[in-house]
């Protein structure tokens, strides 16, 4: 197994077919292959020797697919850098990941020359935005290119390192997760079995590319030898635009872009939309209210759910469009994340490691050709992690007799108030029910009387009142009460990693700082 094989297969087989479209910019699988191999001999001429890591930081655009390809042909290691990081932050992936070379596009250019002089064994930094001249210091991608000799494939495959995704800031310090191309390989197949693409296809980029819940994704789509189509930045309008334009068929979307797309005043506009087939969301949960809601806007259209972790290649189990339909939804269904994927095992765990009775919450733990290697430099984190060959994913969550597997919470971030547990997950579900609610976190503060406290963050729909006792009112109607929020705060937004992600650690700062006991 072999990232770019399919890139060959590509090549072999449809050639003159549009691999990649980028604003007005498109580019054939041949066309495409040529830059790959030229970009992949431009890396040698620099001296990159097999296994080097290569680090890009950069916006989504047709040069980040030559990256993802163009690297791992020239045998090296991808190291794709989250673009929302601060120049310490990026500085420390390029350190630990000893990367050599690292690509920026116009976005990254003033972050550019900091991280040259203290990036340890960095040697090149490449320029791969849209001017004609690279900026001092910097060599320039085309001219790069254009100057290169075509590169034989080298072909690294199997359980050689094909990447290394640093995990987002949502849980603790970032760990560098190894992923080979088998991880890669088995886990795009199960998305491909799985439903989350068709042949003939365009896949839309909407998601950050650096994160691995676009990559891993779009992996089924390289498979199929499918159109990329590639959105700079997300926005609902330019979403909406490109599959207008692009014919999009399939894309990934993390629930906070599900929200903001379906409840845009764009969505009211008359668009033709009659392309797109399938919406995969993932990387967080989503309400049933927003679930709903996008649904009802997008009738034609059938939803996938992913859930999985990096340290998963990302994927670990599918809930299907048929899993999303009016009966399944009766049954509970659309509450679920779906059922192991085909080249995956999953149960429920006690702390101990031993496999809890069906219907009881433990931890989600996960075993197959999917799981990583390991954590880069960290193998005591590794042990911690995987133990006889399953990952232990730190999710809480229940499986009922169907293999179906329930998320309830990270188990970081349970609240036990009053000796009770309290999944936040299950109040953010019953907040988002309320009209007035366009988004919402829920999280443990300290308490003298309960111990921790349930505290929600609401971000208001325009024009609703904030009104915390109604907030508070409307939840004591669908949960427990000792489950519902006892205070809100209203915010004007969340703070959002760059996958996405609800940064709770963010939320629960001010609250925890100066408490006597301290929560994940």
């Amino acid at each position: 197994m072999y990232i770019t094989q399919a890139l060959h297969r590509a090549l072999q087989q449809r050639p003159d077919q549009v691999a990649s479209r980028f604003g007005h910019r498109t580019r054939t699988f041949r066309e495409l292959g040529d830059r790959v191999a030229r970009l992949a001999g431009a890396l040698h001429a620099l001296g990159m020797n097999e296994g080097d890591r290569i680090a890009m930081l950069a916006l989504n655009s047709d040069r980040y697919l030559e990256y993802q390809m163009g690297v791992p042909w020239a045998g090296g290691v991808l190291n794709p850098c989250n673009t929302r990081w601060s120049v310490a932050e990026i500085l420390y992936a390029l350190n630990d990941s000893g990367s050599t070379v690292l690509m920026v596009d116009d976005n990254f250019c003033a972050m550019a020359e900091p991280l040259r002089k203290e990036a340890a064994t960095l040697r090149h930094v490449i320029y791969c935005g849209e001017k004609e001249q690279a900026p001092e210091g910097m060599l320039h991608y085309e001219t790069l290119l254009a100057g290169a000799t075509p590169a034989e494939d080298v072909r690294r495959h199997d359980e050689d390192l094909a990447g290394i995704f640093y995990t987002g800031g949502t849980t603790g310090f970032p760990k560098g997760v190894m992923l080979s191309h088998t991880n890669l390989i088995s886990s795009a197949m199960s998305g491909t079995a799985g439903g989350v693409t068709t042949s003939g296809g365009t896949y839309m980029h909407a998601a950050p590319m650096f994160h691995l819940a676009d990559y891993g994704v779009s992996m089924p789509h390289w498979l199929d030898g499918n159109t990329h189509s590639v959105l700079g930045a997300f926005t609902p309008e330019a979403v909406l635009d490109t599959i207008e334009r692009d014919r999009v068929t399939h894309m990934l979307l993390v629930p906070t872009m599900v929200q903001m797309t379906v409840d845009s005043p764009a969505m009211k506009q008359a668009r033709d939309l009659s392309s797109l087939k399938t919406i995969i969301y993932g990387a967080s949960p989503m309400s049933e209210a927003v679930l709903e809601r996008a649904m009802a806007a997008l009738p034609g259209v059938g939803f996938v759910q992913a859930y999985g972790m990096t340290e998963l290649s990302p994927v670990a189990t599918l809930l299907s469009q048929e899993q999303h339909l009016p009966e399944a939804r009766k049954r509970g269904m659309s509450r679920s994340a779906g059922c192991a994927t085909l080249c995956t095992e999953v149960k429920i765990v006690d702390d101990a490691g031993k496999e809890v009775p069906r219907g009881e919450v433990g931890e989600i733990a996960v075993r197959g050709p999917n799981v990583m290697l390991g954590y880069w430099n960290k193998p005591e984190q590794t042990v911690q992690a995987i133990r006889n060959g399953w990952m232990h994913t730190g999710d809480g969550g229940r499986m009922d007799e169907r293999g179906f597997i329930y998320v309830v919470d990270r188990l970081k971030d349970m609240i036990i108030s009053g000796g009770e547990n309290v999944f936040s997950i299950e109040v953010e579900n019953a907040l988002a029910q309320h009209p007035d609610v366009l988004a919402c976190a829920v999280i443990g503060i300290p308490s003298d009387q309960w111990g921790e406290a349930v505290h929600a963050v609401v971000v208001s729909r325009p024009g609703a009142t904030n009104d915390a006792a109604a907030l508070i009112a409307h939840c004591k109607t669908l949960i427990a009460g000792y489950k519902s929020p006892r205070s809100v705060d209203f915010r004007d937004a969340l703070p959002l990693s760059g996958a996405g992600k609800i940064l709770k650690t963010e939320l629960r700062k001010p609250f925890w700082d100066k408490a006597d006991r301290k929560i994940g």
